[in-house]
């Protein structure tokens, strides 16, 4: 290299970077080796070499010497083991090679500052909960809000986990410095539909989110005035075309959308999971945009650039969600709908699609966005799904006698009033079992720890591991009563079970998420199986669970054609669904009239 670097004094390793740039113009291979000649040249200067290390690794990095990068971070951490961010570069990659033990283990070992120890403390919980260690993940970021009180992801994740894992009380002993008010502010907006029966705290744990995680874009790129279109363009934002509850539940509305009167256009960000389920939704669109490797701006370019009239997002406040995109209003209305049953503040949404069950008119003040009524029950179905024949109890792993109470949903959802709910019953029922997931051994244990503290033997709880969908179907059928949760009801789990012949047992709630299968029982003709209060609850289970004679008319009743005619009358529902869409369309001249 023409420059001296040998002349740069240790102090001055921004002169050096800038010498680096202006010396090789960014050629990575000359950069390179630039640092190398200074690291060279500056082997005693034990105060700079840690950042030229680091330096170094990144280019390295980025020009695809990973193995390189990886012992020159660590060469920047064996002379200042509390440099974090080499540290944290360290294991990001150590991750993206899946090798997480090492990645744990860098994180681990670093020794840093509060602010920097933290950081490294998020890394590791989040990796952990990735990973499903779960009560290490709880123990880390908990050890994390210690340190610094007042981070509302990390709380975010660390109630979400206590949930996961059963642990009751969900907020425990408290956080140190932390108010249960705060701590229930940035609970986050899943987490919120489980903890709270409340419209107002569901709100506003869903405001916090968005408020942290949402910028409001600079520009609108879809017109006040809407589009002059023949067919209506409908458009589906998810990042779950894929095996996803979403998917078995909208499939056949995509499919059978009256052509005549819409376009249908699907914006896909989901993985591709090679399942027969994600085929079908894609071949369902007339038009297919995959966007995951769109940033939001541009993909939101692309939904103005197709003229989309309304924009359906399928995912609200869940996992991979693309509000950003909304933010950009690529379409002039925007709705939410399945994704996420609870508000959904975010100012450029305009109605979320619903039933006047699961949010009646009096609470429609209460939601944000706009509640969008439907005439029947807001939920999508697939009648075009095989009902699969019922497993046997044998096949399924359980006994051959004695009622079966079940509860398919996800752990986070069970909590421990509602637990001690079902111990009640299966106290009260000789002979009875409860049969659930198993969705990680703590909850299990947790859950077993309940039901001896409620006078329970815990061997009559069953757990058995998740199966793919159409085997979960059939297990459906083994069993003869499911027992809902509350304040975050089963939603297309509820329907599976009314599709092969299971009641359901639900606790109405005052939320969306509280009242979903009080919304379905209702449609099927079931509504003495939706209680208002938990002692109804228990009270009417037992009696299922006693009364042969009830149960057998119970099971007559939704089952045979139930639900095909009501649930799964997938022409009825759609003539409401596509209805509510044309009246909330904006066009510039009637569609009738367009060109």
């Amino acid at each position: 290299m023409a420059t001296d670097f040998a002349g740069w004094i240790a102090g001055d390793f921004i002169g050096l970077l800038q010498a680096i740039e202006a010396e090789t113009g960014r050629d990575r291979s000359a950069v390179i080796a630039a640092y190398k000649g200074w690291i060279a040249q500056h082997g005693g200067d034990i105060a700079m070499l840690p950042m030229a290390w680091m330096n170094l690794a990144v280019e390295l990095a980025t020009s695809g010497d990973r193995a390189g990068a990886q012992i020159c971070y660590r060469n920047a951490l064996v002379l200042k083991p509390d440099f974090h961010p080499a540290a944290t570069n360290l294991g990001l990659m150590l991750e993206a090679d899946g090798d997480a033990t090492a990645a744990l283990a860098a994180w681990n070992a670093a020794l840093q500052s509060d602010e920097a120890r933290t950081g490294l403390l998020n890394q590791r919980g989040r990796l952990l909960e990735q990973i499903g260690q779960l009560e290490a993940a709880e123990r880390t970021l908990f050890a994390s809000l210690c340190t610094m009180k007042l981070q509302p992801d990390v709380i975010q994740h660390w109630v979400h986990v206590r949930q996961r894992l059963c642990a009751w009380p969900i907020f425990g002993d408290g956080v140190p410095g932390l108010t249960q008010a705060e701590l229930e502010r940035h609970v986050g907006p899943l987490a919120a539909l489980a903890l709270f029966d409340d419209v107002a705290r569901q709100r506003l744990a869903a405001a916090s989110w968005i408020a942290r995680k949402l910028p409001t874009a600079p520009a609108r790129l879809s017109p006040v005035s809407g589009y002059r279109h023949r067919r209506l363009r409908v458009g589906y934002l998810s990042s779950d075309f894929c095996s996803h509850a979403m998917s078995y539940l909208i499939a056949e509305t995509l499919e059978r959308h009256d052509r005549a009167r819409f376009e249908v256009f699907g914006y896909c960000s989901s993985r591709d999971d090679g399942s027969a389920i994600r085929a079908r939704v894609v071949a369902a669109f007339d038009q297919y945009r995959a966007i995951g490797a769109l940033s939001d701006q541009d993909a939101a370019q692309r939904i103005a650039d197709d003229e989309i009239d309304i924009l359906i997002d399928l995912n609200g406040l869940t996992l991979g969600a693309r509000l950003g995109v909304l933010r950009w209003r690529p379409a002039p209305v925007q709705a939410t709908y399945l994704g996420y049953i609870g508000p959904v503040p975010l100012d450029e949404l305009d109605y979320i699609i619903c039933d006047n069950q699961v949010i009646p008119p009096a609470q429609a003040s209460a939601y944000a966005p706009t509640p969008l009524a439907l005439p029947g029950v807001f939920q999508a179905n697939d009648s075009a799904r095989p009902r699969p024949a019922k497993l046997s109890r044998a096949a399924a792993g359980l006994p051959d006698a004695g009622f079966v109470f079940c509860c398919f949903s996800n752990s986070y959802k069970m909590t421990e009033d509602m637990v001690a709910a079902w111990m009640r019953i299966l106290h009260a029922v000789p002979g009875s079992v409860l049969w659930l997931p198993r969705d990680n051994a703590t909850a299990g244990a947790n859950i077993c720890a309940k039901a001896t503290a409620c006078g329970v033997e815990p061997g009559r709880i069953i757990f058995s591991d998740r199966v793919p969908p159409d085997i979960y179907l059939a297990r459906l059928g083994a069993a003869d009563l499911f027992l809902d949760t509350a304040p975050y009801n089963a939603g297309t789990i509820a329907s599976d079970a009314l599709r092969m012949g299971l009641p359901v047992l639900t606790l109405r709630g005052q939320s969306f998420a509280g009242r979903m299968a009080a919304s379905l029982l209702s449609a099927i003709g079931a509504p003495d199986c939706i209680a208002d209060d938990l002692e109804s609850y228990v009270a009417t289970a037992i009696r299922l669970a006693t009364d042969q004679a009830a149960h057998a008319a119970l099971c007559a009743r939704i089952g045979g054609d139930a639900w095909a005619r009501t649930l799964g009358d997938i022409a009825g529902f759609l003539r409401g669904f596509e209805d509510a869409l044309q009246r909330i369309a904006i066009t510039a001249t009637p569609i009738a009239e367009a060109a």
